[in-house]
């Protein structure tokens, strides 16, 4: 399979055979889609059915059609005729209704069987197209006339009569159903099928970049016109100077396919602009766009007929939906470009090896700045030119080989100030997560050191971890071994900075972080370190009591005496009695009693109610009351807790001081 891209659209050819490697290529597989997709010689025509099941192809020699079965993957059948196709359409869903306009003036209808009856038209024709709603076949040719065939009736009915000399192609838009055809004097004649009437006639000739051209499918430009107006739109020239065979409509995005014998081009209808292009290896003579698919088949001047899949235009078809993760694939691992019989260099290689002598001999064939020559020549003469190219070759793989042992090492730059052996594990646990993702092909998960909301848990000396804390021990039973790998990984790591750089040719030993890969201990092991932290736990907590109690042997309880304000504690009673007194009291009594205090006042407003103001003030004495009562309360308090301290010693039969 032959990959290739032009404005950034990739377009894989499936039927890609072993050719000269092109610039633009960049992955070569071979996949057979179809089995036997060829003809003995040349393919004329391809048409694909409307149930999207078969393909079927005209072609010689001699004169046959093939049909091929996309849900079985090869070849349903294959017919041959008396002369050579002109062109074919399917009239049916599948393909038992066929009609071919042959070169000898005959046309043909066939069945699923086989010939179904054949018949002449008066002239020879170029182009016919099919009516559904009449069952009316429209044959143009070289005549004035349109000759209609009635599949109904089974007999041919008045013709159209044009103003031309010769008609060279025809159509039927499915839209509003006028049949257009295209004569030799560069003029498109629009009929109503209905009425039988010309409705309108276009001249195309004059807007042509080429000249006089006749309309055909054998024009050189290409002319998109809206039918209210005589002017063209857009006109297209493929800048080849050779006739056009084919021109479609893409609809999904709005794109015309027009082709000659020589390049497929894709552009836009409104802009004109390229969106892009294809040039088979051999000439075209018919394209075919796979129905609300990506797929085109082309007709080439060739046995094999050529299968492009442009995933933009649209998915792969259901029979061959293995494309689109084929594809995704490619996109996903791009692969360099590796040709085995072939090695590109420009005119600067060349002089440097000697083989400026070559240029336009068979040796060397030119391809844009520069040429393709046999790589096994290319390795001969550069092994006679440069001797010792090996040895470089050997120094720069050693040199990679150590750039790909130190990447792999924890560098100590890395590590941050704070925590640093919990970067360590970090970074060890992230090696080993990116090892199982390469196996399974999944996604990198990030890492909490390239995480901004850890930021600080490596900068702030205060998120420093305790490892000698009770909790951090019992949570990590086996962080006393870990840790002293650890540690002395970190030193052998400063070890590393510290020395000078060793010659690279030397080969490096065993990597740092090899004892890393060490087993870890077994869970009979794991269970023996818990019970040892438990139990030096128990002794440290066992030395810090008898520590506590030194220290109470030694302290020395002196009784504290406080003095208490008289009038302070039956104020607060004072204070409670006249706040009930005045709860009973009516709202009046107590806005007079407050009104004689100060601390209301009462007036009238202009619309004759009343008003009421309060003013409610702190005095700082109130406010150094307050505060004494806490500090009382608190020394009261402390007080309390030395008296139960000395009974509850005096009751453990401890001696008092």
């Amino acid at each position: 399979m032959q990959v290739s891209s032009l404005n950034e659209v990739k377009i894989y050819s499936l039927s890609a055979g072993r050719s000269l490697p092109e610039v633009r290529a960049h992955v070569r597989r071979r996949i057979e889609l179809i089995q036997d997709f060829e003809m003995p010689t040349v393919r004329t025509k391809i048409k694909v059915s409307r149930d999207g099941q078969y393909i079927l192809a005209a072609g010689t020699y001699k004169p046959r059609i093939r049909c091929f079965d996309t849900y079985q993957l090869s070849l349903k059948f294959e017919r041959c005729l008396d002369s050579e196709v002109i062109t074919f359409d399917v009239l049916s869903d599948d393909y038992s209704k066929i009609v071919f306009l042959q070169c000898d003036r005959y046309v043909e209808f066939h069945s699923q069987h086989g010939r179904y009856y054949r018949t002449r038209i008066p002239k020879f024709g170029r182009d016919f197209s099919y009516h559904y709603p009449s069952c009316d076949l429209y044959f143009v040719g070289a005549s004035s006339e349109v000759y209609r065939l009635n599949l109904e009736q089974g007999r041919y009915l008045n013709s159209l009569q044009t103003d031309a000399s010769e008609n060279n192609v025809c159509d039927i838009n499915p839209v509003h159903g006028l049949f257009a055809t295209g004569t030799a004097e560069g003029k498109v004649e629009c009929w109503d099928p209905r009425t039988r009437n010309r409705v309108g006639t276009l001249d195309c000739a004059l807007s042509s970049v080429t000249g006089l051209p006749s309309i055909s499918t054998g024009q050189v430009d290409v002319l998109l016109y809206d039918l209210r107006s005589s002017n063209p739109l857009i006109v297209k020239d493929h800048h080849y100077n050779l006739p056009i065979k084919s021109i479609q409509f893409q609809g999904q995005l709005d794109l015309i396919i027009s082709a000659d014998s020589r390049i497929i081009k894709m552009w836009n209808k409104d802009t004109g602009k390229i969106f892009t292009s294809l040039e088979p290896e051999h000439d075209i003579n018919d394209v075919c766009l796979y129905p609300s698919s990506g797929m085109l088949l082309t007709a080439n001047e060739a046995p094999k007929m050529n299968i492009y899949y442009i995933p933009v235009l649209g998915p792969a078809p259901r029979w061959c939906s293995f494309l689109d993760n084929l594809t995704e694939e490619l996109e996903e691992n791009p692969e360099s470009t590796v040709y085995d019989d072939y090695k590109f260099v420009t005119r600067k290689d060349l002089e440097n090896l000697g083989l400026s002598h070559l240029i336009g001999s068979p040796l060397l064939r030119a391809y844009m700045h520069g040429f393709f020559m046999d790589v096994r020549l290319y390795h001969k003469v550069k092994m006679m030119v440069n001797p010792f190219a090996y040895e470089e070759y050997r120094k720069e793989k050693i040199r990679q080989k150590i750039e790909e042992t130190r990447a792999q090492r924890v560098q100590l730059k890395k590590l941050p100030k704070v925590n640093k052996e919990l970067a360590l594990k970090l970074i060890e646990e992230g090696e080993e997560e990116q090892q199982l993702v390469r196996k399974k092909k999944q996604k990198n998960l990030p890492s909490i050191l390239k995480d901004d909301r850890f930021k600080a848990m490596f900068e702030n000396p205060d998120f420093q971890v305790d490892e000698k804390s009770e909790e951090f021990r019992l949570l990590n039973p086996l962080v006393s071994k870990i840790s002293e790998k650890r540690k002395k990984k970190l030193k052998m790591l400063e070890q590393q900075e510290l020395q000078e750089e060793e010659d690279e040719e030397e080969p490096e030993g065993r990597p740092s972080d090899a004892e890393s890969s060490e087993t870890s201990d077994d869970e009979k092991g794991w269970v023996e370190e818990v019970r040892k932290q438990r139990k030096l736990l128990r002794q440290e907590e066992k030395v810090k009591r008898q520590e506590r109690f030194k220290e109470d042997q030694q302290t020395v309880l002196k009784p504290q005496f406080f003095e208490i304000k008289a009038g302070e504690e039956f104020r607060i009673f004072k204070d409670s009695a006249v706040k009930q007194k005045l709860i009973k009291k009516t709202l009046g009594d107590r806005l007079k009693l407050e009104e004689k205090l100060g601390t209301l006042t009462v007036s009238d407003t202009t619309v004759g109610s009343k008003q009421v103001t309060f003013k409610l003030k702190k005095s700082e004495q109130q406010k150094k009351k307050q505060e004494d009562e806490r500090k009382h309360h608190a020394e009261r308090r402390k007080l309390r807790r030395s008296a139960g301290h000395l009974k509850s010693k005096r009751g453990r039969g401890r001696p008092f001081p």
